[in-house]
């Protein structure tokens, strides 16, 4: 099954269940969704299960298809977005000082079984789609041991 591993914010990993999430949920709904301690409202993702496998629906709007990345590592499926802005006007006179945004944000999810070329990934209008197999389950057997009665 797949399903989301850590939540990962400036090198702290942090369990799917830690109870400060619930904390930004509240803060969050107090300020109008403008707190936030976590990333855990940077990547929203979704993950359907259908027949063949599962689909994984990752909202990245404002990043360009080079700005994301999809690996597989044993088994974990990582996905990570990183965008720099870069301003590159040439204006008269000297900067005091300039800003640009800058963002990057992982996801990490179990996953069991698979190889590379079994994942298929798309990009587009903002969200990411990714297609994971089901891995095949293997029969059940039937083991019978025979206990032996005492007397």
């Amino acid at each position: 099954m797949l399903m989301p591993m850590l939540w990962k914010r400036d090198n702290d990993v942090k369990a799917y269940n830690d109870p400060f999430v619930e904390m930004d949920d509240m803060m969050n709904h107090f300020f109008g969704g403008s707190f936030s301690l976590s990333e855990a409202d940077a990547m929203k993702t979704d993950v359907i299960e259908n027949e063949n496998g599962y689909t994984l629906e990752a909202e990245l709007p404002g990043f360009q298809k080079e700005d994301i990345h999809v690996d597989l590592e044993k088994d974990t499926l990582k996905i990570s977005a990183s965008h720099e802005e870069k301003n590159e006007d040439k204006k008269e006179g000297k900067y005091i000082r300039r800003e640009r945004t800058s963002r990057s944000f992982t996801r990490s999810f179990h996953v069991e079984g698979l190889k590379p070329e079994d994942i298929k990934a798309s990009y587009k209008n903002g969200v990411l789609s990714v297609s994971i197999p089901k891995k095949e389950a293997l029969p059940e057997k039937e083991v019978s041991t025979r206990i032996e009665v005492g007397e």
